[in-house]
């Protein structure tokens, strides 16, 4: 295995499925206020195995494309799809999020999770302005990203770095009050919800994975080649707990009203 691989990567090589921040609970908040239907014309960006995408089309029957930049995990998501039987509909396509290649106004909905926080502040900024160009009037973008519960400049910047290390990839998180100027600077109106991660804690994955995954999960990760992998990251979540959480972004383009309290639990 490599040695340097990448934190989902390696998560999703042992076999977890919800490889987002908050889970299932931070999904599911953004979903339910969404108003889907069968006619909701919805876009995944980094849509990697395809697990989002499979749940929105069997819940609410409705039509998804799927973008990812690689190859690798549109292959995945391609034979996820075909094994629950909805190559009729979901597509994926190999894209790039700062340069999506939809025309404007096109989608009801956009979805984003977990990938935001990997861009510095000025792909950031550009993702978001596509999402808005392709979002219709009143469309909705939802977003779910690491959220920082720290103030102080100098202690954001050491947490930041040794999560990179971590995860080995360089990651951007913020706290609420910079996502929220983010996303409204380019245009939106957003409403949030933040809470403690679940990505490596037991309690968080038997509610995403369920009990026997997790053993599963946990197992792996306890072979000799996942070892120093499996708990560096279980060691750095666990110590940082308090400093890191998610954060959904529910966000709207234009004129449409949201409650923009944060709720926290």
């Amino acid at each position: 295995m490599q040695r340097h691989e990448v934190g989902h990567s390696f998560l999703a090589r042992l076999g977890k499925t919800k490889l987002r921040p908050g889970g299932a609970t931070a999904t599911n908040w953004l979903l339910k206020r969404s108003k889907i239907q069968k006619n909701t014309k919805i876009l995944e960006v980094a849509c990697n195995m395809g697990t989002t995408m499979i749940y929105l089309a069997k819940k609410y029957g409705c039509d998804v494309v799927g973008l990812d930049q690689s190859p690798t995990a549109l292959e995945k998501a391609k034979q996820n799809i075909s094994k629950n039987n909805l190559s009729q509909k979901l597509k994926t396509i190999q894209g790039n999020a700062l340069k999506l290649p939809f025309e404007d106004n096109t989608f009801d909905i956009v979805i984003n999770e977990a990938m935001l926080t990997m861009l510095n502040e000025s792909a950031k900024l550009k993702a978001i302005k596509e999402y808005y160009r392709v979002l219709k009037p009143n469309g909705v973008l939802l977003t779910h990203d690491v959220c920082l519960f720290l103030d102080d400049v100098s202690k954001k910047e050491k947490l930041i770095d040794e999560l990179s290390r971590t995860i080995n990839t360089h990651v951007g998180p913020m706290n609420a009050a910079d996502w929220k100027k983010l996303f409204e600077t380019s245009g939106f109106k957003n409403s949030q919800k933040v809470g403690k991660m679940t990505l490596m804690n037991p309690i968080g994955m038997i509610h995403d994975e369920g009990l026997v995954r997790t053993l599963k999960i946990i197992r792996n990760g306890l072979k000799s080649e996942n070892r120093t992998m499996f708990f560096k990251m279980f060691t750095f979540f666990k110590n940082n707990q308090q400093n890191l959480g998610y954060i959904a972004n529910y966000s709207v383009k234009k004129g449409a009203s949201t409650n923009e309290k944060i709720s926290r639990n």
